[in-house]
């Protein structure tokens, strides 16, 4: 039968009401009947698909931190296991050696994180933009994040090795003396300091330039156009839009301060006279060479708290110097 083209059109338009709407007069679909009918197997597709991520969390992730907090409560030995409390972490607190690895790791981040985030904001600068140079020096810059940390603790090592080392080997060239770089306590802890910035400032340096073509170009050529010079719009424009990069590139870096100790293994293993002995350098010995798994679990708890406390100051201040721009 041929439709005239009014009907046609009122058929059309009827397709193109959407499910959830109707007609006066006309029912909604019953979507959750519909869902109810479809089963058990339907309703447990979605935990179906979370199963395998779930289990390796559970595996990797929430048991691990359980059997930590279990060991830090308990002393645990090759007869077994007895509840003590915070026994280990008064222990811990009392231990010379803990205090002394705090106060390292102290000294290492703060000789590490400010130099690193300086550097790396300082090469952005200088390589934001396009072009065939900046580009090839922005991998040169990035080269060392490539090494892995063991190789390039092993590359450092010819260059503190006292006399024979490329650096004692030019600074006799020049009528300076040498120094042992790794056995002096007052310059070991310096000297892994040197390595940490060459290591992860190129990785620092991408997140501050994106932070940098975030930056608008209408906000930079209003700057330009108000006569602000390079220090000026590195103060009144730069630094303030780069702020959520630096909180986050601050607990990044943070993070790994507490966390990288292949070069200590390395170079000097905490010596000379603990100097270079990190928090987490000391966990490994009181689990593995004095096999105290519960000091070693209370320690890793004490340093996850203390890394969480200053991550969160960090992001607070962080989050309210983007909200009062003076």
């Amino acid at each position: 039968m041929h439709r005239s083209p009014r009907r046609c059109r009122l058929s059309h338009a009827l397709e193109q009401i959407p499910p959830d709407r109707a007609l006066p007069g006309q029912a909604l679909p019953d979507r959750a009947g519909a869902a109810r009918r479809g089963g058990p197997a339907r309703a447990l597709l979605p935990l179906g698909l979370l199963a395998p991520s779930l289990v390796f969390l559970a595996l990797f992730t929430y048991w691990p931190v359980a059997e930590v907090l279990w060991d830090a409560a308990h002393a645990v030995t090759r007869r077994g296991s007895r509840f003590v409390g915070l026994e280990n972490v008064s222990a811990l607190l009392a231990d010379d050696a803990f205090r002394r690895a705090l106060l390292n790791n102290g000294l290492y981040a703060a000789g590490t994180v400010v130099p690193s985030l300086v550097l790396a904001l300082g090469i952005a600068l200088a390589l934001d933009g396009a072009g065939p140079v900046k580009a090839l020096l922005r991998a040169v810059f990035f080269l060392p994040v490539l090494i892995p940390l063991v190789a390039a603790a092993a590359l450092f090592l010819f260059l503190f090795l006292p006399g024979i080392g490329l650096i004692d080997y030019h600074l006799a060239k020049l009528g300076l003396p040498g120094a042992n770089w790794l056995g002096d306590p007052d310059l070991a802890l310096g000297a892994i300091t040197v390595l940490t910035v060459w290591k992860n400032a190129g990785y620092y340096m991408l997140f501050f330039l994106a932070g940098l073509q975030a930056i608008p170009g209408e906000t930079r050529e209003a700057a330009l156009l108000d006569g602000a010079g390079p220090l000026q719009r590195l103060r009144h424009v730069t630094l303030p839009a780069l702020r959520p990069t630096f909180a986050f590139v601050g607990v990044i870096a943070l993070l790994n301060a507490v966390t990288q100790v292949d070069h200590v293994v390395v170079l000097t293993r905490g010596g000379p006279s603990d100097a270079t002995k990190l928090l987490l350098f000391y966990i490994y010995e009181q689990a593995v060479e004095r096999y105290d798994a519960g000091r070693a679990a209370a320690a890793t708890v004490v340093t996850l708290g203390l890394l969480s406390a200053l991550t969160a100051v960090s992001l607070r201040r962080a989050e309210c110097s983007s909200e009062d721009p003076r």
